[in-house]
């Protein structure tokens, strides 16, 4: 059992509550067609990306999100359950930027719908495709989602910079190892954030697409340095990768984590960051 599981629910403590939640499906449009948990609503935020941190660009980006779950009819006063085809790296960016946002209430199907259909429930299909709509019958547009913002669950580069060094900061890059160590390049620049521990992120993800145990978890985190008493900064290259280890470090109760929105598709773009590029082993 995860001792802090804000940020998860699983397939049958969903099946519980299927009806009085706002369900979203983080899957491509393709993959919802041919089959979803019924009463879903699909939302694709892959290429939705950020890649400068500073004030007015982060939130003209924020802002975006806030009138696209709207559209989905996302409120506060409903919970939120989020899925994937796994515990994956989309369903875990939306769960994360739904609680930026201020949402009190947004998890995570663990296992997505792999451990749905695993425990014998079935998904839908999408039968036809939505008629067209009359411009002169169209509903009015839903209002942007409102919630009290916790930035407090946000980096910046600016943050970034300054936990550099810091003992009470660890900076977790969860690329793969062609990224870490430069052999890959996804930006102007190779390498990682000085100081920064590698943890690839599906180190934490089982066979079965699931987070693995939380003490397999624990252990793992804490064999690198990453433990709860320091503010713990995850970093992929769009803010993706970097939510799910956010989620799986929440949810193992730390209390200090702040997943870098840009990740290295701003860092590895600026002629002005600090970067090294480790020996690899």
């Amino acid at each position: 059992m995860f001792p802090d599981p804000r940020f998860l629910v699983d397939a049958a403590g969903l099946s519980e509550r299927l009806g009085a939640v706002t369900l979203l499906d983080l899957r491509p449009a393709e993959d919802f067609a041919v089959g979803h948990i019924e009463g879903a609503r699909p939302l694709d935020l892959y290429g939705v990306s950020l890649n400068d941190s500073s004030e007015a660009p982060l939130n003209a980006f924020l802002a975006i999100f806030r009138t696209l779950f709207g559209a989905r009819g996302v409120t506060t006063d409903k919970s939120v359950v989020i899925y994937d085809h796994e515990s994956g790296e989309r369903a875990a960016r939306a769960v994360w930027l739904l609680a930026v946002l201020g949402h009190p209430e947004v998890r995570m199907l663990d296992g997505g719908t792999r451990a749905w259909t695993s425990a014998g429930r079935k998904l839908v299909r999408l039968e036809s495709a939505p008629p067209p709509v009359d411009p002169a019958k169209a509903p009015p547009t839903a209002p942007p989602f409102k919630g009290s913002m916790n930035l407090d669950l946000l980096a910046s580069r600016f943050e970034v910079h300054a936990a550099i060094g810091k003992k009470d900061s660890v900076i977790v890059d969860v690329r793969r190892d062609s990224e870490y160590f430069g052999t890959e390049k996804r930006a102007s620049r190779v390498g990682t954030i000085p100081g920064a521990v590698h943890v690839f992120w599906r180190e934490h993800i089982g066979t079965d697409g699931a987070f693995r145990p939380a003490d397999e978890i624990r252990d793992l985190y804490a064999s690198k340095g990453v433990t709860p008493d320091k503010t713990i900064i995850p970093v992929c290259q769009g803010g993706y990768r970097s939510a799910s280890t956010f989620v799986a470090l929440k949810s193992l109760g730390y209390p200090h984590v702040k997943n870098y929105v840009s990740s290295w598709g701003e860092w590895g773009n600026r002629d002005d960051s600090l970067i090294v590029v480790p020996q690899s082993p």
